[in-house]
């Protein structure tokens, strides 16, 4: 028993505990003993209670399905187009050399500057927060893809020319599987990119989604409940966070 109380204490998984802890702790004392307003900061425990009642009646659901099936929509464009796009630049050394300067710079743009545009283009309904999720996510796809693929042994790529391969086969025999782990790093953070993005595009503006239930509760100063949507979206970013890295973990095995 001392030996697993003591393994515990030495791994990863307390800190990050006593970490939690901590927050809640501070969070407690400061709407406890400090004059905190609750419109800035509400009693964790109110916060709590709202969030079991969230749970309890569903209404998380929809907002969660809608989101969801934005994310995914701009996540698989950006990862179709994106790793296609990455395909054609590594061909050749020139093309990168070239062109990842360029999609860098890119990609240091913030995408979010563009969302009134697509606000303009796609309405306020979900079209504007794929487009903002597609934008924001596609380059680092495209840069960590095009790296993967750059670091391929050429003895690989020569031996499947002179044996005739395609580009198909090239790209399913030779650069996926010497590329994988690299590929499932870009596109994990590729998705979670799109999934802070349409976020935030809903919190900005929208009729429905995660972001907009955060948005609506603040404009009606319900403290307890925008809290309780916070927590909960935390929730499922931590949850697709740790799916996506034990994804990524298989995946490098496998390669």
């Amino acid at each position: 028993m001392a030996n697993r109380t003591q393994g515990f204490w030495q791994s990863k998984v307390a800190y990050q505990v006593a970490f939690v802890v901590l927050v809640l702790l501070a969070w407690f004392s400061s709407t406890e003993w400090l004059a905190v307003s609750p419109l800035l900061l509400p009693d964790p425990l109110g916060v709590l209670l709202r969030l079991v009642q969230l749970l309890r009646s569903l209404e998380w659901l929809e907002p969660l399905g809608v989101t969801a099936a934005e994310v995914v929509s701009a996540f698989a464009l950006s990862s179709i187009l994106g790793i296609a796009l990455s395909f054609v630049l590594s061909r050749s050394a020139w093309v990168v050399k070239t062109f990842d300067p360029l999609l860098n710079g890119i990609n240091a743009v913030p995408a979010i500057l563009f969302f009134p545009l697509f606000a303009l283009l796609f309405g306020l309904g979900e079209g504007s927060k794929i487009a903002l999720g597609f934008t924001i996510s596609f380059f680092p796809i495209v840069i960590n893809t095009t790296a993967a693929f750059g670091r391929v042994e050429s003895i690989h790529l020569k031996a499947a020319t002179c044996m005739g391969a395609s580009k198909w086969q090239m790209l399913r025999h030779v650069l996926f599987p010497s590329a994988i782990p690299m590929i499932l790093s870009g596109l994990r953070m590729g998705l979670t990119l799109a999934f802070l993005s349409v976020l935030g595009g809903e919190t900005i503006a929208s009729f429905n989604g995660l972001g907009h239930q955060i948005a609506e509760s603040s404009q009606a100063m319900d403290a307890e409940l925008m809290y309780a949507w916070i927590v909960f979206v935390i929730a499922v970013s931590f949850t697709l966070n740790t799916a996506l890295t034990m994804l990524e973990r298989i995946g490098g095995r496998a390669a």
